[in-house]
């Protein structure tokens, strides 16, 4: 191989370029020893017989030397230099052979600083390449004296570099196939996150918990902390949770959403995002963004601990309206990767998946405060009487918005007796509140005014039922009251319904034992008896619908022993202040509950 003619130092465009650049990154070498690429520079040094040999590889500011043999300190510690001191960018300029019996000799490189303090005198550089033939350094021979480069010696050196170009694109490839791993298990996160979203959302119709399951799933498994805001109809913000990765954070994330909500200026990115629907990405973030942000000191103070290097904030848009309900902003803190597009992309499909629970929440509410008014309208004002103290309550059932066929009533009759009735008309939609209220008609017309004993008053309910044809199945319990010396004495009776419940003034609990027969509404006549009580002063009455005694867990009976039980923990008390333990419990009701207690005065 001839020597060639070596042009001027000047800049060197190649060193710049980002494929290249990309390519070096993607080796995964640096300055320091790697066994492979000295292994290569021992080669060359023991088969040319000289006392320097690199593996050397250039960015745009130095050069490194993964495999090195016999540089001179400091250069050996190092395991680089400055440009100042590389031959090996001539290689990447001209992308062919550099070869130089005495480098003294050739303007280009005879001031090169390689010259006096590496002792670079000869020099032979055969390109690296990676797969798409960029030059990335050069497999390079040296010797601190001038020799003659035999054409053997060079043939041997390009051998060498094409095996060791080799290497490079190995560790290349391996890093391709690492990252493609990582990307592959980030979508497949992605996925899954997006996946469990979905079913926590879709579990619940209640707006606060769709929120809050949106911030637990995506912290920390997106972001570090999260914040979501929804806004009111007039575009105003009007609630904010926020999550962070830290328990020891809570206060502060909590603090964060108070004074985000109220001190948020028009120029915040959430504020943007709410006017605009369109997203906003902050791959790299500062304090000054929270500051433009909000004339709230606090806030930068607060954003500060949580951690704010990264931000991203997108919309929540209400389901086939095209406007926005909320936003949905992810933060990372210093200690973990910036935000990219792919984030933004799966942070969109979480705003639209969390707009679709909302707007499903919001509907599922007003639905279900409709239907609450209307089942309430239905419900009547107890009246008041001096021997017996009434208190009723109506609890619809916690997972669905439909009116009920749950029902109580109260009245006094022309003769002073107290006429009081609880039902429950099968179904759970419009259709069983309409004919609940036909029902509980029916109880005062049939009644009011008559001194029909109850089982007769139950017969009558049975016969006009039947008559106009009413197409219900219904339980019932009706009882007539009247004050008595001693207390008041109740006859009452009992059609398919729950049991009556007796507290008396002592704090003892039983069922009263009354028959319990066909439900109403069935085809044949049916008999009725009736039964009776005397209800002494502090003594009550509960009259109740299923929902409070049935679960789907558990039978009719142990229901009915809890409910005893619980009556008799709680004591002597109002009967308003019974109703209110007794559908104080925790659990989630399957049914709806109506109450109806009487306590002699």
């Amino acid at each position: 191989m001839t020597e060639r003619t070596v042009r001027p130092d000047t800049d060197i465009a190649a060193l710049a370029d980002p494929a290249r650049l990309r390519s070096l990154t993607e080796t995964g070498l640096d300055a320091a020893p790697d066994e492979a690429f000295d292994r290569f520079a021992r080669l060359v040094s023991d088969l040319l017989d000289v006392p320097v040999a690199l593996v050397s590889l250039v960015t745009d500011t130095r050069q490194f030397f993964p495999g090195a043999v016999g540089l001179p300190e400091p250069w050996a510690a190092r395991r680089q230099t400055p440009l100042s001191h590389s031959f090996c960018q001539h290689v990447i300029d001209t992308e062919i052979p550099l070869v130089l019996p005495d480098a003294r000799l050739y303007p280009r490189v005879r001031d090169n600083l390689a010259v006096p303090e590496l002792g670079v005198v000869a020099y032979a550089g055969m390109p690296l390449t990676d797969l798409d033939g960029r030059v990335l350094g050069s497999l390079c021979a040296i010797d601190s004296k001038p020799r003659a480069w035999t054409k053997a010696q060079l043939r041997t050196l390009a051998d060498l570099a094409a095996a060791c170009s080799s290497e490079l694109r190995l560790r290349i490839a391996l890093d391709a196939a690492e990252a493609a791993r990582r990307l592959v298990e980030q979508a497949h996160e992605r996925l899954n996150l997006l996946a469990s979203l979905s079913e926590e959302l879709t579990g619940t119709l209640d707006v606060e918990t769709a929120v809050g399951r949106l911030a637990d799933a995506v912290v920390p498994r997106l972001a570090d902390w999260a914040m979501v805001t929804l806004i009111d109809q007039g575009g105003t913000p009007r609630w904010v949770t926020a999550v962070h990765r830290d328990p020891a954070r809570a206060a502060d994330i909590t603090r964060f959403g108070e004074v985000a909500l109220r001190r948020l200026g028009p120029a915040s990115v959430t504020r943007t995002v709410l006017r605009t629907g369109q997203p906003v990405l902050r791959g790299v973030a500062d304090l000054d963004d929270v500051r433009r942000a909000s004339d709230a000191p606090e806030l930068v103070a607060l954003a500060e601990r949580l951690g704010f290097a990264s931000h991203l904030t997108v919309p929540v848009p209400a389901p086939g309206r095209g406007t926005v309900m909320g936003a949905v902003t992810l933060v990372n803190g210093p200690d973990r990767r910036a935000f990219d597009d792919d984030d933004l992309g799966t942070a969109l499909e979480i705003g639209r998946r969390a707009g679709q629970a909302v707007g499903n929440g919001w509907i599922y509410g007003e639905q279900r405060h409709v239907a609450e008014v209307l089942q309430h309208s239905m419900l009547p004002e107890l009246p008041q009487s001096p021997w017996v103290e009434l208190a009723a309550r109506y609890q619809p059932a916690a997972d669905r918005v439909e009116v009920g066929g749950d029902w109580y009533d109260a009245f006094v009759q022309p003769d002073g007796d107290l006429v009081a009735a609880i039902g429950d008309v099968a179904g759970h939609d419009i259709e069983a509140a309409a004919t609940m209220g036909q029902l509980r008609n029916l109880v005062r017309g049939n009644a009011f005014g008559r001194d029909d004993p109850v089982e007769e008053l139950m017969r009558r309910l049975d016969a006009t039922i039947s008559g106009l044809c009413i197409p219900t199945a219904a339980t019932a319990v009706l009882a007539r009251l009247r004050q008595v010396a001693g207390g008041v004495a109740v006859t009452w009776c009992n059609a398919g319904h729950p049991a009556p419940l007796l507290v008396t003034a002592d704090g003892t609990v039983r069922l009263l034992d009354g028959r319990r027969e066909p439900l109403l509404g069935l085809t044949r006549p049916t008999p009725r008896t009736g039964a009776e009580v005397l209800l002494a002063p502090g003594d009550t009455l509960l009259l109740y619908t299923d929902g409070l005694v049935e679960r789907r867990d558990q039978s009719i009976d142990e229901g009915m022993a809890q409910l005893c039980a619980r009556v008799a923990a709680a004591g002597v008390r109002p009967a308003a202040d019974l109703c209110d333990l007794l559908l104080g419990t925790g659990h989630r009701r399957e049914d709806d509950v109506a109450l109806l207690a009487l306590r002699a005065r």
